[in-house]
């Protein structure tokens, strides 16, 4: 049997980056490949239904419920194969560190670069395990190879000839979910869940059933461009007007001065010249009505910009991604939470059940009728070069989710 580590390692090195701007689905080659490559897997192991979207890149699978189990409602798993634009993930060059011993983790000796327990110090909490790093460059691809690793894992097992009883499973790997599109052409009769987990969070423990509201907005800034020997007057920089229009938006509300259940504008990208900038913001709040204000906020900046520079200065594109899937799950699904801090209760792993920073696959299909909250994979500082794993963390996941299967 394949350990979830080996399997891990050999998916973080297929370059898996989905991108905003592109015609296609998926955004990326490289999704299509890790989908072949997880068909094949499936197959090997044993999965008796496999099956590859040719055209979209989502793999399916159902595993069969043993004799005796298969009048249960079907429960569902999945996973992203894309990872996060925010840092590369090409060439990216696994470290293990075993038995860490809580000091600070050098990962690249040449470049200089360290992740400090100063500036994470949630690393203490893994003394003595084994981090899976990279060399400081790039992602690791945690987010979220970890869970197909730990899903594909469970596959296994289930498949295997001492498996425990359980109902019949199916399992799904979704592409482009770091840009929000994870979902926009699942199939949900092929998959045949009732009810399903995202396997797509941080450390272990954790356990969420509430995300935020989420929205993209992209502002295309048109100046003026004239020789700045004779601009006085005449010449808009559309650099500084992009730089005025964000001091608009509070400093309060922004992801480094904000947590818990507390909203924001992230400015994700801010390119240009002073003939045309752009600014793409993601904007992010649990509460309903407090997301609401934050898009006439951004809309209110623009017409301001606009007042002030003429008409046309500022254009502003706006659309929602998804939204906080608590309202699908709280009251009438909670068993989904239960169960889950029953079985993290049962292997010794104290349940965390708190809100998503964030956003999974899950999001969008609560509200396609596919009650779906988020389990920990045991990553940690995703969608950046300090992200890591935990090969302890990862290998009791796996545990949890056969655990679950045979609830």
């Amino acid at each position: 049997m394949v350990s979830v580590i080996d399997r891990f390692l050999k998916y973080v090195s297929v370059e898996t980056t989905s991108y905003e701007d592109t015609n296609s689905f998926p955004s990326s080659k490289g999704q299509l490949e890790l989908a072949k490559m997880l068909r094949d897997e499936l197959i090997e192991i044993g999965v008796p239904h496999v099956e590859l979207d040719e055209e979209y890149g989502y793999v399916y699978a159902r595993i069969d419920a043993t004799p005796g189990y298969e009048d249960r409602d079907t429960l569902g798993f999945l996973s992203h194969m894309d990872t996060s634009s925010e840092a590369s993930g090409k060439d990216i060059k696994v470290k293990m560190i075993p038995d860490y011993d809580g000091t600070d983790v050098l990962l690249n000796e040449e470049l200089g670069i360290s992740m400090t327990v100063k500036d994470f110090p949630e690393l203490i909490r893994s003394k003595g395990k084994t981090l899976i790093v990279t060399d400081g460059t790039t992602l690791l691809g945690a987010d979220d190879k970890a869970g197909i690793a730990e899903i594909m894992t469970m596959a296994e097992v289930l498949c295997s000839e001492d498996a425990p009883a359980h109902g019949p499973i199916a399992i799904c790997f979704t592409p482009d979910e770091e840009i929000g599109a994870g979902v926009d052409y699942i199939n949900l009769d092929k998959l045949g869940a009732k009810y399903a987990y995202t396997v797509d969070g941080g450390r272990i423990g954790e356990l969420e059933y509430e995300n935020f509201n989420a929205a993209y907005a992209k502002i295309t800034i048109k100046g003026r461009s004239v020789h700045p020997g004779d601009a006085k007057d005449k010449m808009i920089n559309a650099i500084r007007v992009g730089n005025e229009l964000d001091s608009m938006l509070p400093d309060s509300a922004r992801p480094e001065t904000t947590e818990m259940y507390e909203g924001f504008f992230h400015l994700e990208a801010f390119s240009g010249s002073v003939e045309e900038a752009t600014l793409e913001y993601i904007i992010r709040d649990h509460d309903m009505g407090k997301f609401e204000d934050k898009k006439r906020l951004i809309e209110d900046v623009v017409n301001k910009i606009n007042t002030k520079y003429g008409n046309g200065t500022a254009t502003l594109e706006l659309r929602d991604q998804y939204y906080n899937m608590a309202t699908k799950i709280n009251p009438d699904n909670m068993f989904l939470i239960d169960n889950v801090s029953m079985k993290m209760k049962e292997l010794g792993i104290e349940p965390i059940v708190k809100p998503i920073r964030g956003g999974t696959d899950g999001a969008r299909l609560s509200f396609m009728g596919l009650p779906c909250p988020n389990i920990c994979t045991g990553g940690m500082n995703f969608h950046g070069r300090f992200e890591y794993t935990v090969k302890e963390d990862m290998e009791l996941i796996v545990k949890l989710l056969i655990s679950i299967a045979t609830i």
